[in-house]
Formats: structure tokens, C-alpha cells, sequence
């Protein structure tokens, strides 16, 4: 598709968009030379620094090389912003996977063997996680949403799982505040994490694990939705 000017707001976003679409349309071949500063410049309507900053977001991404004295070069076809976005979606689907199963697990253990204490530091640790309301302090609210999870995980008294639960520590933060912080993704609410309580102190393993188990589903469903659409697995039906 050819080259058309580029409207004055978002000079720079405009012009990147529009050579990216020329690599990842195939106008540009990998390894191809791309047209010189003055003649995208000329094309696209835009001043010479404008393209110049365009090809340089693209060099740092991984789609253009700029070689000195040569030119710029399409240095790949694939858009690795793309790419990483996807990568990003497949590690926190595996981090959500392994949570749920440790969480599972932690909430059916607890119900069957927590105490009196246990039930009142459960309790006290839903009522200090609240729900994320000051959007500053997401920090200290993933703060507050591990140490309750953390509480039912001690509640089962198995040592190895409670080991295992503070190894992964970081991922398990790691889910809350990606949950919490993407409007795509349907973070767990306060409910659905009184709902494991109530099952725990009615000392109900089944239902406890179940609101432990729907607890993290949505948002993983949502993830696996997402790299399915990015990936489609080909039907074995479809003609070649």
C-alpha cells in the first residue's frame, strides 16, 4: 500500500505506525533497504527528525537496522513488541495456573485442619486487604492481598506447601497486581475472596476449594482466550 501524509497530531506514533505496516505487510521484504530520511520524509509529509525518530523506535523494537554509512535495513518481519506481549500473556497464564493449583490445595487443607486461631488471622487479613480503592498504593495492597492468601496457605499446616507458596512469592505478586492494574483482566473481589473464608470456617474442603478454584478462573480464562486468539491452532479439517 503506498505512503500517505501523515496528520499533524501524533507525528511520530503516525509515521511509526505507518512503516511498520509497510514490514509486517510484506512491502518491505526482510533484508530490503528501506527509501532514504528525504524521500519518506517527502511521502509521508513530515519533517526529516520526525522520520528519524520513527526508524529509531523501530531499530530499538527489532524491525529496522540502521547501518551507518548503508542505510535502513528491515531486520525482521515479525513484530517483536508483539511477541513479547504475547510472551508476557503466555508466563502470567502459567504463574495463575500454578497459583490456582497452590491455592486450591491451601484452601481445602485449611478447611479440614485450621484452627480457632487460624480463622481469626484469616479474618483479620480479609478485613486489612479491603479492596483496591487508591489507585497509588497498588503496592501496598498486593502487600495485603498476599499476606491473606499467605494466611490461608499456614492455616493448612503442611509445611512443604507452605514452602512452596513463599518460593513463588514473587509471581504470586506478580498475578495480583498484573490482575489488578489490567482492565482486561476480571481481578478477584473482595467477595469472591470472603467466599473462600466462609467455606474455610465452616470447615467445608469441597466448597472451599471451589471458591479458591473460581476465584482465579476468570482472569486465566480470559489470558488463555487471548493467546488462542493471537494463536489459533489450525483445525485438522481445514483444506491447505
Amino acid at each position: 500500500m503506498p505512503l500517505e501524509p501523515t496528520p499533524r497530531s501524533s507525528l511520530v506514533e503516525g509515521v511509526i505506525k505507518q512503516l511498520r505496516a509497510q514490514v509486517l505487510g510484506g512491502q518491505w521484504l526482510c533484508g530490503e533497504r528501506i527509501p532514504t530520511e528525504d524521500k519518506l520524509s517527502k511521502a509521508l509529509g513530515v519533517g526529516r527528525n520526525t522520520v528519524r525518530e520513527a526508524v529509531r523506535v523501530l531499530a530499538h523494537i527489532g524491525l529496522l537496522e540502521v547501518r551507518q554509512g548503508a542505510g535502513t535495513f528491515v531486520r525482521s518481519s515479525r513484530d517483536p513488541s508483539a511477541m513479547l506481549q504475547h510472551l508476557a500473556q503466555a508466563a502470567l497464564r502459567d504463574q495463575l495456573e500454578v497459583r490456582r493449583a497452590l491455592e486450591v490445595e491451601a484452601a481445602r487443607l485449611a478447611a479440614l485442619r485450621r484452627t480457632e486461631k487460624d480463622l481469626e488471622i484469616i479474618y483479620y487479613s480479609l478485613g486489612a486487604r479491603g479492596d483496591w480503592m487508591d489507585k497509588a498504593s497498588l503496592e501496598a495492597f498486593v502487600n495485603r492481598d498476599t499476606h491473606f492468601h499467605l494466611s490461608i496457605v499456614r492455616a493448612s499446616h503442611n509445611s512443604t506447601l507452605l514452602e512452596l507458596y513463599q518460593f513463588f512469592w514473587t509471581s504470586l505478586q506478580n498475578t495480583i497486581a498484573r490482575t489488578e492494574n489490567d482492565q482486561q483482566l476480571p481481578g478477584p473481589t473482595f467477595t469472591d475472596h470472603k467466599a473462600v473464608y466462609l467455606a474455610i470456617e465452616s470447615g467445608d474442603p469441597g466448597a472451599a476449594a471451589a471458591a479458591a478454584h473460581d476465584m482465579l478462573t476468570p482472569a486465566l480464562d480470559t489470558i488463555c482466550s487471548a493467546i488462542r486468539y493471537a494463536h489459533p491452532v489450525p483445525d485438522d479439517n481445514d483444506p491447505e
